[in-house]
């Protein structure tokens, strides 16, 4: 059985909230079809300290505002399940869950949204997926001879599973800097980068990062010169968990290893460091899997776009992934306004259909 509406959104997390929020002020018949079983996308598989960069206010969806956490500036990952929970329920979104999408094909005028729980047919779809299950670990030499346990950001949880081990943290962003702070107390830590970290001022927040990067974009949309990105403030944002270990000296990085040991690794000079677990701080790559038969892929893993709109198939919009699918909208704030304006494009679509 297969069911028909204007508009297919994949995928429950943030992204796809926003979009819904904005589809229903257009009007549009949707539905939202998210693989998690209970509401907060990704947010339900983050590590215990995780805390956002931002005061709750500037970590809202459209329409609603976080409120704030009693006692915490910056919100903690449960905090905004609880946000995530309410707002889908506040702005009665159709999510349907759990509904795994193994693929979008198209079919005459109509996209197909194939599924294990059956498929949906769409004059449009969102694509909204994200990026937290497609960890990625770099192909270091001699990754596969260490004998000890490797984790990625995704699968680390909290500091007591690993106190009193020998762990080396890898990565220089957010993630790295906030578990290797998290670490830094209770294990023999080692935190490696791929270039010296570079901390942003301590009263510099997600709030600011977004007037940059939104300050940036109506600069190059404008025609003036260009800026620079938010990463030409730096990478690391100062939350307190992050300055309270950076002040007290426990966050001192390493450059990155030439290799892997069975027992640990290994510097260019000769230098080597025991390690019972490396934790992988390094990024993620789009989960796009299941646009794989629009044929669509460019380089790099990305279909390219032009703004969201997939520029080989006008009836996908992909939202959430990175800047590329547009400024900040892989965060909670920046969201709202590629979700508004994939929203509008699909309705001057289907009008003019």
């Amino acid at each position: 059985m297969s069911r028909h509406h204007d508009v297919v959104v994949i995928g429950g997390g943030q992204a796809g909230l926003a979009a819904g929020y904005h589809l229903r002020r257009l009007g549009l018949d949707f539905v939202i079809l998210d693989a998690r079983t209970t509401p907060g996308g990704a947010w339900q598989h983050t590590w215990g300290s995780l805390r956002l960069f931002s005061p709750a206010a500037y970590s809202s969806l459209p329409g609603r505002l976080m409120p704030p956490q009693e006692g915490q500036t910056y919100p903690d990952g449960a905090h905004v399940i609880e946000y995530l929970t309410e707002y889908e329920q506040r702005y009665g979104l159709p999510i349907v869950r759990p509904v795994a999408v193994d693929a979008v094909r198209r079919d005459g005028d109509r996209l197909r949204v194939e599924s294990g729980s059956g498929e949906w047919r769409a004059r449009a779809v969102i694509s909204a997926t994200g990026t937290w299950w497609r960890p990625f670990m770099p192909a270091v030499p001699g990754r596969a001879e260490f004998e000890g346990t490797q984790l990625h950001t995704v699968e680390y949880r909290r500091p007591a599973d690993l106190a009193g081990q020998r762990v080396i943290v890898v990565g220089g962003g957010n993630s790295g800097a906030q578990i290797a702070a998290d670490l830094a107390h209770e294990t023999d830590l080692t935190w490696v980068t791929q270039r010296p970290p570079r901390f942003l001022a301590d009263d510099i927040d997600g709030r600011a990062l977004f007037d940059h990067a939104t300050a940036r974009r109506r600069a190059l949309d404008e025609g003036r010169t260009d800026t620079g990105g938010v990463a030409s403030l730096g990478d690391i944002v100062a939350v307190p968990p992050v300055r309270e270990a950076r002040d007290a000296g426990l966050l001192k990085a390493q450059p990155m290893f030439a290799r892997m040991t069975a027992t640990g690794v290994e510097w260019a000079d000769g230098t080597t460091a025991e390690a019972d677990t490396i934790v992988w701080c390094t990024g993620f790559r789009p989960a796009l899997s299941h646009l794989a038969p629009l044929g669509l892929r460019g380089p790099r893993g990305h279909i390219p776009t032009a703004g969201t709109r997939a520029l080989g198939e006008p009836r996908l919009h992909l939202l959430g992934y990175g800047d590329w699918t547009g400024p900040a909208s892989a965060t909670l704030i920046g969201v709202g306004r590629p979700a508004r304006d994939a929203a509008r494009a699909i309705a001057e679509l289907l009008a003019e259909a």
